[in-house]
């Protein structure tokens, strides 16, 4: 596993890795949301209009929103972002983690645990106290990956729709304490 480790690079998306993470974010959503979100949403996903999307919003150059990505032998192999909670339309003090992916294939090879540690690292050295995260509440295998890594739930649970289907999300939060000299 160190040796995976080692050849593993995190660095901030461009808009050359726009298509690379379009794959990943579809691919993580059909992987994992099988079963979940109704199919027919995740069979019109489109990762040429996925990666357009990224790009106007790295071209936006929004400064608190920050985007990752982990590369291996040159490869995108994960995307993280991350930047402020927002309560409605309110910024809080917190930082909110609000995507983790990893490319199909490359699970429990570190490349999550890796993006979301770095997610962490910045937000504590930015200031932010916690961070908070959104997840679908039947997806089991995120919620261990995040219990693991020392998030809890806090009671919170709001619904979104998709496809006229309500989709529990249950919110996560961490301390972030001492990941700022981490």
């Amino acid at each position: 596993m160190e040796d995976r480790l080692a050849r593993l690079r995190i660095r901030e998306m461009t808009l050359a890795d726009c298509r690379a993470v379009a794959e990943i974010r579809i691919g993580g959503w059909r992987t994992a949301y099988a079963g979940m979100i109704p199919q027919a949403y995740l069979d019109r996903l489109d990762v040429d209009a996925d990666a357009e999307r990224r790009r106007g919003h790295l071209e936006k150059r929004n400064a608190e929103v920050v985007n990752l990505v982990a590369e291996r032998h040159g490869e995108v192999v994960g995307w993280a972002c991350h930047g402020p909670y927002r309560e409605g339309e309110v910024r809080t003090d917190d930082a909110e983690l609000y995507a983790v992916y990893v490319r199909p294939g490359h699970f429990t090879t570190g490349v999550g645990r890796a993006l979301l540690r770095e997610s962490a690292q910045r937000c504590a050295i930015a200031g932010h106290e916690r961070m908070l995260l959104w997840v679908l509440k039947d997806n089991v295998r995120a919620r261990r990956f995040y219990e693991s890594h020392g998030f809890t739930p806090d009671g919170a649970e709001e619904p979104f729709e998709v496809d006229g289907v309500a989709v529990p999300e249950v919110r996560y939060v961490r301390a972030l304490g001492d990941m700022a000299s981490a």
